[in-house]
């Protein structure tokens, strides 16, 4: 959704509305109605919960398309200005507790007057719907593969039908100085099992930096169902948490190879869709980490692995040298004279020139000790994917775990070999 910030009457407001490229019915792309969207806020006010007062709703004569108008929220949504930040120690201090609380009321909300308006999905309705789009787009990634197959080995049997806000994370709190000001971004909401909320909050890709505080970056994930169980009285059942907790980060690797997709389409043209696409081997990584901790010990085995060095490049200029020197032009001559969005934009230019530079340098050379690795198993890239995906290949067949644990660090060196989550795998895999 875009966001536009804007003052009227010595008063501040932020208009939501729908982005220009994406039409209302655009299904799997928009969330719910923009006008659902609002009536949830709405409910949401009334009961108790953190959120910004909906002020006036788009209607067809204001050709400005669909969306609402809200009363604007004070504070700071941008993680790594909240997170370590000595003037929001006392928020981020307070943080567990106010999401545990927000949540408690989200979730204990009368559904009476909305419930027409939502819908409702049983966990393995849910896993099937981003399996359709991930297959609809053309997706063939081992682990997400196998990733499906063990989400609908071990779906919850659960009928909790309670609101979900479904996309409850840091980035989408608005942060005072002493705690949440406001929930933002409502688009996702549904009916569904509360717990998805919870480990929701807690995907790897939603702790900016700090990978090793599961809970949004800020704390245990032990400290944070504690204070939901003290706000709710109910314990969170650990299995139904893990369930939620790899379908969520499953969810966003779709969501990013669906961001690619509206690129593609011609629904969004931005430079960022693209960038945001590549992400999926972030995804890779965490979904490793966490079916890590599922397996045996003996499997879990120290890799061979040699983190990529430049090649050293004699004679005529090599073509990563021109991407080199495109990226430092753009981080040294243009950068500095941005502001605001361009600004941002330029630093996306920024990364999107890295990932081809380091895709130049190394992407031959991975790609060629893939396909040995997966020789050596017996499959080629395809079989593979099919094998994990139907259950006719083992995990713990030899070989198999070390071919995607390395083929998670060669696809992430490449796309983003500053995730946090790299850092976090090469500590527990490799011993370079």
């Amino acid at each position: 959704m875009e966001s536009w910030a804007f003052d009227y009457s010595d008063e501040e407001f932020v208009l939501r509305r729908l982005p220009s490229g994406i039409s209302s019915d655009d299904e799997g792309l928009r969330g719910v109605p923009l006008g659902t969207q609002a009536d949830v806020i709405e409910l949401a006010v009334k009961s108790g919960v953190t959120a910004p007062i909906v002020k006036a709703r788009l209607t067809s004569v204001d050709g400005l398309g669909e969306g609402f108008v809200m009363l604007r929220a004070k504070g700071e949504t941008l993680p790594h200005k909240i997170l370590g930040n000595p003037d929001y120690a006392i928020a981020e201090a307070n943080l567990t507790e106010h999401c545990a609380v927000e949540l408690a009321r989200i979730h204990a909300m009368d559904l009476t007057t909305i419930s027409e308006k939502l819908e409702y999905f049983t966990p393995k309705q849910l896993i099937q719907l981003q399996k359709d789009k991930y297959h609809e787009i053309g997706g063939a990634i081992p682990i997400y593969e196998y990733a499906f197959r063990w989400l609908f080995e071990n779906a919850p049997e659960t009928e909790v039908k309670k609101l979900v806000h479904g996309d409850f994370r840091m980035g989408n709190l608005m942060i005072g100085p002493s705690g949440i000001s406001a929930v933002l971004d409502w688009e996702l909401a549904r009916i569904g099992d509360p717990v998805q909320d919870l480990a929701y909050l807690c995907t790897p890709s939603w702790r900016f930096g700090n990978y090793e505080k599961v809970a949004g970056g800020f704390d245990t994930a032990e400290n944070f169902l504690d204070a939901y169980s003290e706000q709710t009285g109910e314990t969170v059942d650990p299995d139904r948490f893990r369930f939620w907790l790899v379908y969520s980060t499953l969810w966003w690797g779709v969501a990013c190879m669906v961001m690619g997709e509206i690129w593609r389409s011609g629904g969004d043209r931005s430079l960022e869709r693209t960038v945001i696409g590549r992400r999926v081997s972030e995804v890779e990584i965490d979904l490793a980490l966490l079916f890590e901790e599922m397996l045996p010990l003996e499997v879990c085995t120290v890799l061979d692995w040699k983190a990529p060095q430049p090649e050293t490049i004699e004679g005529e200029t090599g073509y990563g040298e021109v991407l080199t020197a495109l990226s430092d032009w753009n981080k040294e001559t243009v950068q500095p004279g941005l502001k605001g969005h361009e600004k941002f934009q330029s630093r996306v230019a920024g990364n999107a020139l890295g990932i081809l530079q380091r895709r130049f340098d190394w992407g031959d050379r991975f790609a060629t000790t893939s396909d040995k690795r997966l020789a050596a198993i017996g499959y080629d890239y395809g079989q593979f994917c099919q094998a994990l995906s139907d259950g006719s290949l083992d995990m713990l067949a030899p070989g198999v775990w070390d071919h995607l644990r390395l083929s998670a660090l060669e696809r992430l060196s490449i796309d983003q070999p500053k995730y946090a989550g790299l850092k976090v795998a090469l500590k527990k895999w490799s011993t370079s």
